[in-house]
């Protein structure tokens, strides 16, 4: 009790700042490293508060953890993705054929040019004059005539004249089609 008296009796002076000495050794650097690790949390807002009525209140709530069928496919696991498709091979145009033309034949290549596409052209001719273009290996090409119709529109079921056209069709050999 004595000592208990004497710390009493020490003037209030003296024992704060050894009081403090002990306190300022361990406490700056406690806040220091809570400073750095931890920011100051930012504030949080409140929501709106909708008030509904007693009877109501049950079905708000159902209606506010029901989930959406929006929400419930984005939360469902979805299905492994298919394998991706082939790359596409590019299209053959008249110069590769052209190319391949002076290559096989020892043609130039502006020769093989010129006869693809005369050829072209002059099958575009025959044709146009109603001639069927049959090619052994490949195919049959021909013009064949559609005639003028009556056909419903989905959308409003309203029917709609169809005039009479021309149409390019082709009939692939037998041969290509056992071949593939």
């Amino acid at each position: 009790m004595a000592r208990a008296a004497k710390a009493s009796t020490a003037p209030k002076g003296n024992a704060a700042p050894a009081a403090a000495s002990k306190s300022k050794a361990v406490e700056p650097a406690k806040v220091v490293k809570s400073k750095a690790a931890a920011p100051a949390p930012a504030p949080v807002k409140a929501a709106p508060v909708k008030v509904v009525p007693a009877k109501a209140s049950k079905t708000a709530t159902a209606k506010a953890t029901t989930p959406t069928p929006a929400a419930l496919k984005s939360s469902k696991a979805k299905a492994p993705a298919a394998p991706p498709a082939p790359a596409k091979q590019p299209a053959v145009t008249m110069k590769h054929l052209a190319a391949d033309l002076s290559d096989r034949h020892g043609l130039s290549r502006r020769d093989a040019e010129s006869f693809a596409d005369a050829l072209v052209s002059d099958l575009v001719e025959r044709m146009r004059s109603g001639a069927r273009v049959r090619i052994a290996g490949l195919g049959i090409l021909e013009i064949k005539d559609k005639p003028a119709r009556m056909a419903r529109n989905p959308a409003t079921g309203a029917s709609v004249h169809v005039a009479a056209s021309r149409k390019v069709t082709f009939r692939v050999a037998k041969a290509l089609k056992e071949s593939i």
